[in-house]
């Protein structure tokens, strides 16, 4: 691609980026390319048969298509920095979770959502450390704090509602229990072990007892795909782009990507064994080569560097990539320092 062609093309895909409508040769010889419209549109024609740009029929502008959005993400794309006010919010509502993670998870997906106009996702760590301790703290009525200690340090909360007649003696006979079976092994590991055992365990349990075991081991994800928490924020962003109110069909193809819970865990755990921020457009993906949406997600570590998850912002592949690029990243990095904090 020469330097002529390289120009008319970042122009269109910026013009298309930003207003969502497919252009013409005529808007850019009026937006400062010097050429003439006829000399413009034989290389939207070159740019065409390249497979970068698409046209809904002939006489219609131009608009890229999902290999050109490739190609510009790539290679043309300037990505700013993130505006200082950006930067102080998200500071600001990851750092007010403190250690409770699972609130944090939450707010980085709503920030997300809500600074990137797209829906902010997020996958639930896999939990692959050790277990050092494990309490359960009744609370007020049928509820009940658990209380888990990672050998790396981290500590896990989460509220559960209790079982019909679970006594105090119950709760501490379940810690008891956990804390006999779970010491160093991970999730995984005991949740594969302690449904064996349980079942030979319940003449030394009594029959609450034995239910809060299992129920308490359930509260956290098991590091298992199908039980790991996918958190959604944002799905009515995903109705305010034009373009895309304009094809039900694409919406409707859009919301169903959300819902393969499955799929969209896998795509973002790819995400792990890469550095900085990855993108996904369209057909790239079988997840998305129905709707053409696009991933914008980087991963998130806690402890001595570790990947445990990522976080990012899906939507049309008509999403703003030089803003939303330095936003997945900066959020990315905030929750990982709240999260080994």
């Amino acid at each position: 691609m020469d330097a002529r062609a390289r120009d008319i093309f970042r122009r269109i895909v910026e013009s298309y980026l930003e207003t969502g409508e497919p252009v013409g040769s005529r808007t850019l010889s009026k937006g400062g390319v010097s050429l003439s419209p006829a000399s413009i549109r034989n290389t939207m024609q070159d740019l065409t048969q390249l497979g970068l740009l698409g046209a809904s029929h002939v006489s219609a502008g131009r608009q890229p298509t999902h290999a050109g959005l490739r190609l510009f993400v790539d290679g043309l794309l300037e990505v700013g920095d993130i505006a200082e006010e950006d930067r102080r919010s998200i500071e600001a509502r990851l750092g007010a979770h403190g250690r409770n993670y699972e609130e944090a998870l939450n707010e980085a997906s709503a920030i997300l959502s809500g600074l990137a106009g797209g829906a902010g996702i997020v996958v639930t760590p896999m939990r692959d450390a050790g277990v050092t301790h494990v309490e359960f703290v009744r609370l007020s009525g049928d509820r009940t704090l658990a209380i888990m200690v990672f050998d790396d340090g981290v500590v896990e909360n989460r509220i559960m509602r209790l079982p019909v007649g679970v006594t105090p003696s119950a709760l501490q006979e379940a810690s008891n229990f956990l804390n006999a079976r779970l010491r160093g092994r991970t999730l995984v590991e005991a949740r594969t072990d302690l449904r064996a055992e349980l079942d030979r365990a319940r003449r030394e349990l009594d029959q609450t007892a034995a239910r809060l075991v299992e129920d308490g081991l359930a509260a956290w994800s098991g590091g298992e795909a199908e039980d790991r928490a996918l958190i959604v924020r944002g799905r009515a962003n995903l109705l305010e782009d034009r373009e895309a109110l304009e094809d039900l069909e694409r919406v409707r193809s859009l919301f169903e990507d959300l819902e393969q819970k499955e799929q969209l865990i896998q795509l973002l755990d790819g995400v792990r064994d890469g550095e900085g921020v990855r993108i996904f457009i369209g057909a790239e993906t079988r997840l998305f080569s129905l709707s053409g949406s696009a991933v914008i997600a980087a991963p998130y570590m806690t402890g001595a560097q570790r990947v445990v998850g990522a976080i990012g912002v899906i939507g049309p592949a008509r999403l703003n990539y030089a803003r939303i690029i330095p936003l997945v990243d900066y959020t990315a990095r905030v929750l990982g320092q709240v999260m080994k904090a």
